[in-house]
């Protein structure tokens, strides 16, 4: 949310997905930093029509929507901001095409919270050895339908980029059985599912006779909101290129 101190024009939003959970929580977010929704279409919808007429476009609707949203954004000249989850490879070279054209940001987690803490773990997994070993467990509300879930994911990325490894090939999840001894190296993810959680996140160091944990609580949706908000509006003026909330909070 923008401090009471600054000033900031008031923008016009474009949010695609804008009828789910997340949707709702924009708009009031949106209201409380004192922009306007401008326009709002269902996660099937199309913002093409309406994107000209936007300072930003927000995107919070499903995978298979993002090409067509990406082609908006590059179309009509306005920067995109995505918090899609679920996102596959081929996604993210989406995002790389059209951040040619448009200023992209996309991300797991807009919590400004999260954001610090990926930070935190980035500095911790490069500082620790690799005797330590590291888990990431989350746990979201039962509707979730995505696993590990996108904040899992880029606290597993910040672990495995500070040791310089590919976290897709040093990953372990949903163990079962007689799964053998634990690999050095490997990051390893645990998924809960339950309730009306709206997210929690820890980041487990275990090293020798020792255990660091790092984490992160959300108590209420409306924290993803603001940052969106937040990192919406900081893009708006700024260059073609792919960006992150670390751009954002200037970390």
């Amino acid at each position: 949310m923008i401090g009471r101190g600054e000033a900031m024009a008031q923008l016009q939003f474009g949010v695609i997905g804008h009828k789910g959970r997340m949707g709702h929580a924009l708009e009031a977010a949106i209201a409380d930093a004192g922009h306007i929704m401008h326009v709002g279409v269902d996660a099937g919808g199309s913002i093409g029509p309406f994107a000209a007429h936007c300072d930003v476009l927000v995107d919070f609707s499903a995978p298979d929507a993002l090409s067509a949203n990406l082609g908006a954004a590059r179309v009509s000249g306005k920067p995109i901001l995505v918090g899609t989850t679920g996102l596959e490879e081929e996604h993210f070279v989406m995002l790389a095409e059209a951040a040619r054209a448009v200023p992209v940001l996309q991300s797991g987690n807009f919590s400004l919270g999260v954001t610090l803490l990926a930070h935190l773990v980035r500095e911790a997994a490069a500082r620790l050895g690799p005797e330590w070993d590291i888990e990431v467990l989350e746990m979201h509300h039962r509707m979730k339908v995505d696993a590990p879930s996108g904040t899992a994911k880029l606290l597993g990325e910040a672990a495995a980029a500070a040791r310089g490894i590919d976290l897709a090939a040093n990953m372990e999840s949903g163990r079962h059985g007689q799964t053998g001894a634990r690999r050095e190296g490997n990051i390893g993810f645990a998924t809960l599912r339950g309730g009306t959680v709206a997210g929690e996140h820890s980041v487990i160091f275990a090293g020798p006779e020792e255990r660091l944990t790092l984490s992160h609580s959300a108590e209420n949706r409306m924290i993803f909101a603001r940052g969106a908000v937040k990192a919406a509006a900081w893009l708006v003026g700024k260059p073609a290129g792919r960006y992150t909330m670390n751009d954002v909070l200037g970390l």
